[in-house]
């Protein structure tokens, strides 16, 4: 069993969780070391418990991929609270400043442009970053003071959606390392305002959209049904932004042992190479070679 079956994460649901939900429904669908083997599993981009959408798993050889998707730009649809600022930028954290002031719509549209392309943004002291080898949130957690560097990161796109007199809610398309916890304590400082997150939902990672999206009622109604095939997207739909490649069964093969094709008729670039539609490796061509980046083994 090899692809992705991609969850609508909810509320309170944190991602290790959401791996171990994939494979206790594989279990009760028969895949297991008492009947048929249990395929490796691995999520690709982590989302806070208080976030809800996108989570894409992987499972087989698409775990391959899943360093890939953590590298992929995500869309978030989230809500900024104005007045409070909590310690972790979100619900779950306790107030550290207040402020009575409250932006305008017009305001809120003014100021997004300086939050949209090439940004540089101080990662929240509650997150999975290490300082000397030690989570920040464990250290932020034990009262200690947490200082994390400035990093650089891109909003492609940044809009308004709602707003009333307390919050608003936006949508922002942003490269991977974007804290959107951060990105909204900025907007709201911007503004002369504090804010901090009270609704996060990721409505796409990668090339995966809430439209591929499942609810765990749903897994598990279909691992009980002995259906999870039905839910499996292919291994080749965490590929969609690159071409492919066809192979003959002595390019394949050469491919398979790791070696370098030469002579190929590829521009450079990466490309799914596959053999009579079944996946063999995600390959580099350059200047006429082209050499693995990830092998399959279907």
């Amino acid at each position: 069993m090899h692809g992705w079956i991609i969850l609508d994460k909810p509320l309170g649901l944190g991602s290790t969780q959401g791996v171990s939900a994939v494979k206790r429904a594989l279990r009760a669908a028969g895949y297991g070391p008492k009947m048929r083997d249990m395929p490796k599993v691995g999520h690709g981009g982590t989302l806070d418990p208080l976030a809800t959408g996108v989570l894409p798993i992987a499972v087989g050889e698409a775990t391959k991929l899943a360093g890939r998707m953590l590298d992929s730009d995500k869309v978030y649809t989230f809500t900024i609270g104005f007045g409070v600022e909590t310690d972790t930028l979100d619900l779950e954290g306790s107030p550290v400043a207040t402020s009575d002031e409250r932006p305008t719509r017009a305001g809120i549209e003014a100021i997004l442009p300086r939050f949209t392309g090439p940004i540089a943004q101080v990662p929240p002291a509650y997150s999975a970053l290490k300082v000397d080898g030690e989570r920040a949130y464990d250290l932020a957690r034990a009262g200690e003071a947490v200082t994390l560097a400035s990093r650089n990161v891109t909003i492609h796109a940044l809009s308004l959606e709602t707003q009333d007199a307390d919050s608003a809610t936006l949508t922002a398309h942003v490269s991977k390392g974007t804290y959107i916890r951060s990105l909204a304590r900025d907007i709201a400082q911007a503004l002369g305002t504090v804010g901090h997150v009270t609704l996060l939902r990721r409505t796409k990672a990668g090339p995966f959209t809430l439209g591929s999206a499942i609810s765990l009622d749903k897994l598990d109604e279909a691992a009980k049904a002995r259906a999870l095939e039905h839910l499996l997207l292919p291994l080749r739909a965490g590929l969609d932004d690159i071409p492919a490649l066809s192979l003959t069964p002595d390019q394949a093969g050469l491919l398979r042992q790791g070696q370098v094709l030469a002579g190929a008729a590829a521009e450079d670039g990466q490309y799914f190479a596959t053999l009579d539609a079944v996946p063999v490796a995600l390959v580099e061509a350059q200047s006429g070679l082209v050499r693995v980046v990830r092998g399959f083994n279907l």
